[in-house]
């Protein structure tokens, strides 16, 4: 089953019309003809917004249930909603950023890893029957990750399962050591800055060049076998941020949705890329990595405190 939609664009203004088209294209609606569109009959509520604008503005539109007469037609409906040639350019995309990453810095290779990632976010939502090349993108994007792991940030760590965050007693974890990798990027200086500012005002912190050789002792954050790390969809800020009860602050959500944001994509929002290009400043002006926590930490400060963080 599928639901239809029966729609005569008004002639004006063509703001409307051209705002209706782009929307049904942007939800992956199949034309059966000219003013007739279909989506799988469970995202009929994706349709209704669009009847109401269109019959605001003088035109026609209905939102009904579709049938197929039989199998030959539902699988001639079905068709029109492969997504097999939108995934195999999604890969190009894919092997060409495969093929410079060697000739990439950092900065651009992260970039251009969450813009993959994003078009592939973007596909999957419209892909209403998703089969092997849904399974073989996301393999795809897997390798890529590691790819650039591999050039960029040995140690990256894989997301253990979430079965739910401990919630910690900040008093047992003053004065202490933490340690994360050498050469910290966006979630490490924002862990580094969440530690020393709101659980452990003395931390002293510890840059390791191979997170298998960290000293004993350390409390380590954001690397494989580290006590606070990536869990399920959570990135080690968010984690610690939920460990010590931080995660309802507004202003910390925000900058949670950041950081999530340039560590592993998502959901796009205003601060990311200014702090994007604040941090990458940082790094190469500062080699030493604890000028670079301590400059990171002023900008997180100051994120935290900027108007409307609590909004």
């Amino acid at each position: 089953m599928w639901s239809i939609l029966i729609v005569t664009l008004p002639t004006q203004p063509n703001a409307v019309r051209l705002r209706i088209w782009r929307a049904l294209k942007s939800l992956g609606c199949v034309a059966l003809r000219d003013g007739a569109y279909l989506l799988p009959e469970e995202n009929a509520a994706l349709l209704e917004p669009l009847a109401a604008e269109v019959r605001e503005h003088g035109g026609t539109a209905s939102v009904m249930r579709l049938s197929p007469c039989d199998e030959a037609q539902r699988a001639e409906i079905l068709a029109q909603f492969d997504r097999g040639e939108a995934y195999v350019q999604w890969r190009e995309t894919v092997t060409a950023l495969q093929s410079e990453l060697d000739k990439l810095t950092e900065t651009e290779a992260r970039r251009k890893l969450r813009g993959v990632a994003d078009a592939l976010q973007a596909l999957r939502r419209i892909d209403y029957y998703p089969g092997a090349a849904a399974e073989q993108a996301d393999g795809d994007l897997l390798s890529l990750r590691r790819s650039f792991d591999s050039r960029f940030s040995k140690g990256e760590p894989q997301a253990r399962q979430d079965d739910g965050i401990e919630r910690l007693d900040i008093g047992k974890f003053l004065g202490k050591r933490w340690a994360t990798r050498a050469r910290p990027w966006v979630d490490r200086l924002a862990c580094a800055w969440l530690i020393q500012r709101f659980i452990d005002p003395q931390a002293q912190f510890v840059w390791l060049a191979d997170p298998a050789k960290a000293p004993r002792g350390v409390l380590g954050f954001d690397y494989d076998g580290a006590r606070f790390t990536h869990v399920g969809t959570r990135v080690s800020f968010e984690v610690l941020a939920a460990s010590f009860d931080l995660e309802a602050d507004p202003k910390m959500r925000r900058i949670a949705a950041a950081v999530h944001y340039l560590d592993v994509g998502g959901i796009a929002v205003p601060e990311a890329a200014g702090l994007e290009a604040v941090l990458a400043g940082l790094r190469e002006v500062h080699a030493d990595d604890d000028q670079l926590q301590q400059a990171a930490s002023a900008v997180f400060d100051a994120l935290y405190a900027a108007p409307g963080a609590n909004s």
